[in-house]
């Protein structure tokens, strides 16, 4: 008897039924988008510290580097004098370690050591300058008669990152790259984790010491690198093995080659710049860091929720509506639509008062009635519902369709410019306080959206139950009579 008269009335009266379900179908599908735009934004800020921290890393430990430290990596070239109608090229290298100073690679077991940590990597990263270029005899003692600054018969030319270097009878090229040593017996950890092996292989896990080197792909498309080329560093010559594409943004380093060759290039045997960890729970970070940097004085531990609050831009905004704006008005219009639905409801009984109370007159009790009043109630929820999920789905397939565009300005958390391993998170090597990334939005719709859709749908339909049940509790056989009348 109950379904035959619920599927009898909910027939009878479609258009308000259809009006209830609407109401809450809509604020239904609000709440699908917001949630799926706010985790499209988690994953689009995910993407950006990726690229920018490693896949799998959960926190760096650094030690900031003085001023001192810093002014003393200024580097200078000292080149031999060649007599005038010499037009033999000279050149040299500059290694220097980039960004913070160094710590004892013995410091990567006792970070590893610290509870609540899973696995602990160390790192280098370094700065290659390299000048090449002539110089002539004639040309550096008309300047020394001038009063240049040459000693010694040696032309001491400061050089810029990139350009000519001209004075003091020197000219010469200046090329500045950067160069990450990584710990090749530990793949999961650190700054090559940002990019994807697109041509030829990673280092294997005996090349600890190979002379043996990954590239990143617009370095070498700048540099006409290809696989099985060489690469000269410091008088070393190292074999491509493989091209690196960051997976956004920009790469972590120029170059990668294995941290042992690293260490000896940067005159840093046993020392690393960074130490990138993974804690064993992610909902543990807080406590870890805090562990970290209790234990082994002097040293700064950034996790990527400290990374994350430098990231703004249009990202960042879109993050700041989606999750306070769209949370705010989720709130307001299911609340509203759910007031509407209950307020309907409670109306459609109050009209249909004769036929209720010619029911209680046959008999009916009114526990019976109100709950054949919340079964329709009920009924337009789960429609709600259903309609609020299919016009949710729409929505977040036309976001992610779309897929607009934001844009990620991410700056220094402090200390030095660069990033893990060359300060201020910028990535190793690099030297710009700030850089900023383009990351495309996706609307990801989770089983758990849904759940709370369809919990959404059941509470709508019950607010309205309600409502519509305590009008009806309240009708008495007299009323339909007086209704009659």
């Amino acid at each position: 008897m109950f379904f035959t008269y619920l599927r009898r009335e909910l027939r009878r009266r479609r258009k308000a039924a259809l009006v209830v379900a609407s109401g809450l179908a809509l604020g239904i599908a609000l709440v699908i988008v917001v949630n799926s735009v706010s985790s499209g934004m988690g994953k689009a800020q995910d993407k950006v510290l990726q690229s920018l921290y490693g896949l799998g890393t959960d926190m760096t430990v650094t030690k900031a580097a003085s001023a001192s430290a810093a002014s003393s990596q200024r580097p200078r070239f000292n080149f031999d004098a060649r007599g005038d109608d010499s037009d033999a090229e000279q050149s040299s290298d500059r290694v220097m370690v980039q960004g913070f100073q160094t710590l004892a690679a013995t410091t990567v077991g006792k970070v590893g050591a610290q509870h609540g940590v899973s696995d602990a990597v160390g790192g280098l990263s370094l700065q290659v300058v390299k000048v090449s270029g002539q110089f002539k005899q004639g040309q550096f003692q008309q300047d020394q008669n001038a009063g240049g600054n040459q000693q010694g018969g040696r032309p001491n030319a400061q050089a810029s990152p990139q350009g000519r270097v001209e004075g003091g009878g020197a000219n010469f090229g200046v090329n500045s790259y950067s160069v990450y040593g990584t710990d090749v017996t530990k793949p999961a950890l650190g700054p090559l984790t940002s990019s994807k092996i697109t041509s030829g292989r990673t280092f294997a896990s005996s090349e600890t010491n190979a002379k043996v080197v990954v590239a990143d792909k617009s370095y070498a498309k700048e540099q006409k690198l290809v696989l099985g080329d060489t690469v000269t560093i410091k008088s070393v010559k190292f074999k491509v093995i493989g091209i690196a594409t960051p997976d956004s943004g920009d790469a972590a380093a120029n170059l990668y080659i294995p941290l042992k060759r690293a260490q000896t290039l940067g005159d840093s045997k046993n020392k690393v710049t960074t130490i990138y960890v993974k804690a064993s729970d992610s909902q543990q970070i807080d406590v870890v860091k805090s562990t970290i940097q209790k234990n082994i004085s002097g040293t700064t531990v950034t996790t990527s929720a400290d990374l994350a609050k430098t990231v703004s831009g249009s990202l960042s905004t879109a993050s700041g509506l989606a999750k306070n704006v769209g949370k705010w008005l989720s709130i307001a219009v299911l609340v509203a639509a759910f007031l509407v639905a209950g307020l309907l409801t409670s109306s459609a009984v109050s009209r249909r008062v004769r036929e209720f109370g010619t029911l209680k007159a046959l008999g009916w009790k009114s526990g019976r009635v109100t709950r054949q009043v919340v079964g329709e109630a009920m009924v337009n929820g789960l429609v709600g519902g259903a309609l609020g999920i299919a016009l949710g789905l729409g929505g977040a397939y036309v976001v992610t369709a779309i897929s607009p565009t934001l844009q990620a300005d991410v700056g220094s958390t402090g200390g030095n410019a660069g990033g893990p391993g060359g300060g201020g998170f910028g990535g190793p090597g690099r030297q710009t306080a700030s850089k900023a990334l383009e990351v495309a939005l996706t609307a990801p719709v989770s089983l758990s959206t849904i759940v709370i859709a369809v919990a959404l749908a059941v509470t709508g339909g019950l607010v309205a139950g309600a409502f519509g049940g305590w009008r009806a509790s309240r009708l008495r056989p007299a009323d339909a009579l007086r209704r009659v009348e």
